[in-house]
């Protein structure tokens, strides 16, 4: 159904949406995409992505094409304004925050240019949007899914009560191309996944160390998913988290270990990855990116949030796609944010114990 918005659109005819660097982030850009689509049925919309975002909006049709691009170094925006220029574009709207991304669009002359004055970027906006901010000046935690809303509104002409609020139909949306179906179905088959085997994915990683609950808890969980459940488990991260994931694996006790794989020594893509995960019955986080891959795709969540606040990556849950979040100190006052707790807020507070009970809560029969 329609969301409820009365939109006012300009006389765009060639949006650049510049997508936000992070996977999660750009899944929770999804949204945003929908509701210009809907608004704004006939003109050219194109997307700005990194490479392996392009990966994850590979196959929606909420936009007509995606131009890969890396801004690094001295040269980079030029090079990337360079790619986007022949289309066009008459109006960006940037989801990212920085300064690079502003200029990729200026060197691209494009003449409108939408986004949050932030970077020192807000001599390179044609509409400045303000970011909400605490009364300490620092930022306020709003969901992004809500931050990308509230700017593309001002694409669209939307004001007051229907710009506050995301539209009751605002789901995190992803698709799987054929060739990404084929990718996972192959990761299974190496995986020893048979036909018919319940999936269970474990993210263990994370970008930055504070945001990751201890390998050994969650052997713990892959014991339990395995002995209790029945299930696969498959735990999944970067190259780089190669050491995490192997401390998972390993610490599974020797006679279940041969049901548990690290994804990582199989070959994972992003694409095959998004395949899996729509495939799997839970997945049990950290706050990191395949998070939201499972939001999209309504696979229940158990989610462990440490030192980073819960909010500012709030998603919507599809239904059938419950999400149980599980945050290292639930007293915390609703005026003070995680990050500025990093002790009382360790994200090691959170036990063994609560998580098994919520992945057996969403796991129970309803």
């Amino acid at each position: 159904m329609d969301a409820p918005l009365k939109a006012n659109p300009s006389k765009t005819l060639r949006l650049l949406v510049v997508c936000p660097s992070w996977v999660g982030d750009a899944v929770m850009a999804t949204p945003v995409l929908r509701l210009i689509r809907r608004h704004m049925p006939g003109i050219l919309i194109g997307v700005l992505a990194k490479p392996g975002v392009d990966e994850v909006l590979a196959g929606l049709d909420s936009f007509d094409e995606i131009h890969t691009a890396r801004a690094s170094g001295v040269m980079g925006p030029k090079f990337v304004a360079a790619k986007v220029r022949p289309r066009r574009y008459d109006t960006a709207l940037l989801l990212t925050n920085s300064f690079s991304t502003a200029l990729i669009t200026r060197i691209a002359g494009i003449p409108r240019r939408i986004g949050y004055e932030r970077d020192g970027r807000g001599l390179l906006l044609t509409e400045r949007l303000q970011a909400p901010r605490r009364a300490d000046g620092s930022w306020a935690a709003i969901p992004a899914c809500l931050y990308y809303h509230r700017a593309a509104c001002a694409l669209l002409g939307i004001i007051g009560h229907d710009a506050e609020f995301l539209p009751p139909d605002s789901m995190l949306e992803l698709a799987v191309t054929a060739e990404q179906e084929r990718g996972a179905s192959d990761l299974l088959a190496a995986a020893g996944v048979e036909a018919g085997e319940r999936l269970a994915i474990l993210n263990p990683g994370g970008n930055n160390p504070a945001k990751r609950w201890p390998p050994d808890r969650f052997a713990r969980v892959a014991e339990r998913l395995i002995k209790r459940h029945g299930m696969r488990v498959l735990v999944n991260g970067a190259p780089s988290e190669r050491d995490v994931i192997g401390a998972v694996v390993n610490g599974v006790s020797e006679p279940l270990r041969d049901r548990c794989a690290a994804l990582c020594d199989l070959g994972v893509t992003l694409g095959s990855l998004k395949g899996v995960v729509r495939r799997a019955s839970i997945m049990v986080t950290n706050d990191t990116g395949p998070r939201h891959l499972a939001g999209a795709f309504g696979v229940p969540l158990v989610t462990m949030f440490g030192p980073t606040d819960h909010r500012w990556t709030s998603i919507p849950t599809r239904p059938g796609g419950e999400e149980l979040i599980l945050v290292a100190d639930p007293s915390l006052p609703p005026e003070e944010m995680a990050n500025d707790h990093p002790e009382r807020c360790r994200i090691e507070r959170i036990t063994t114990e609560s998580v098994v009970a919520g992945v057996d809560s969403l796991l129970a029969p309803r």
